[in-house]
């Protein structure tokens, strides 16, 4: 005489398999989702900043969702690097709980942003992390000469990150955190 356990277990694999298809159904719109709400390269986009987590990159709230953004052709300091402190605050001062417009380039390979930022008064927050001596120019992804020209100065005056004996570039300082 059956005992009902294969029946049983017959149901709990068909309420598992019905489980994992929902989750996969749910996780494949929510990429769909994801990526036709990614601004596309060359677009503008209007935010507000909620946070700025350093002094390259912050959280901008965009049509209802809350999106990284990395500031295009320029690299500050790592947290644990001398100055990372006075870069986050300095770009905090300019952008934080403000309203900006990025200028999309792309999207990196965490999902963020990645774009030049313009201030309510139309600075762009490249130009004067660089004209402060608070980033390195990322000569690696950006090829302005108008960056490599804000660095030169700032090296020139020894302003901020400049007035070390040898700053370590964040891109060398990861590097060397990774060996």
């Amino acid at each position: 005489m059956p005992d009902g356990r294969g029946d049983r277990t017959r149901a709990a694999a068909r309420t598992l398999r019905c489980l994992v298809a929902g989750v996969v159904a749910a996780a494949l719109a929510l990429s769909v989702v994801h990526a036709a709400a990614a601004p596309k390269p060359g677009s503008e986009i209007t935010a507000h900043v909620v946070k700025v987590r350093d002094g390259d990159s912050m959280q901008i709230r965009h049509g209802g969702a809350t999106v990284d953004v990395r500031v295009f052709g320029v690299d500050s300091p790592e947290r644990s690097q001398p100055w990372s402190a006075r870069a986050k605050s300095f770009t905090a001062g300019l952008v934080g709980d403000q309203d900006v417009v990025v200028k999309v380039k792309d999207v990196d390979r965490y999902g963020r942003i990645v774009g030049d930022v313009k201030l309510k008064d139309g600075r762009d927050l490249a130009h004067e992390l660089l004209r402060a001596g608070l980033a390195w120019y990322y000569r690696r992804y950006a090829n302005d000469a108008t960056l490599g020209e804000l660095e030169a100065e700032a090296k020139a005056a020894r302003r901020g990150l400049w007035s070390e004996p040898k700053p370590v570039p964040p891109w060398k300082f990861r590097a060397d955190r990774r060996a």
